[in-house]
C-alpha cells in the first residue's frame, strides 16, 4: 500500500533526533554518510518525501494511538551517496493524520 503524499515529516523529528548527535541510538553520525548535516536538514525531509514515500509500505503494528508502517527502501544523499534504510510510518487513529516517526539503518540489505 502507498501512504499518503501529504503525510507530515515534522522539523523537530530531523533536527532534534535524526540529525543530532546523540549519547544512545544516534543516527546522526549513519546519515552524516550521506552528507545530511542539521545545515541542510531540509534535504532529507525533501528525500524522505520523494525517494522513500512512494514505495509500498507494510503494515507492522496497531497501537493504542495508530496503525505503524514500515518502507525500507534506498536514500541517496546530497552527496551521492546511497544509504538503505528502515522507516516508521504512522497514521493516527484520532487525527488520521499518518506521520513519520524514525529512521535507522536497513542492516538486512
Amino acid at each position: 500500500m502507498k501512504l499518503p503524499p501529504n503525510t507530515t515529516i515534522a522539523q523537530a523529528k530531523i533536527t532534534q533526533y535524526l540529525l543530532k548527535l546523540l549519547p544512545e541510538d544516534d543516527k546522526s553520525l549513519f546519515l552524516a554518510q550521506a552528507g545530511y548535516t542539521l545545515a541542510n536538514w531540509q534535504q532529507l525531509e525533501t528525500d524522505l518525501r520523494i525517494q522513500i514515500l512512494p514505495l509500498d509500505a507494510t503494515p507492522t503494528e496497531e497501537t493504542r494511538y495508530g496503525n505503524k508502517y514500515q518502507i525500507r527502501g534506498s536514500l541517496t544523499g546530497p552527496n551521492g551517496t546511497t544509504l538503505q534504510v528502515v522507516t516508521i510510518w504512522m497514521t493516527e487513529f484520532l487525527s488520521q493524520q499518518t506521520k513519520f516517526i524514525t529512521l535507522y539503518p536497513n542492516k538486512e540489505a
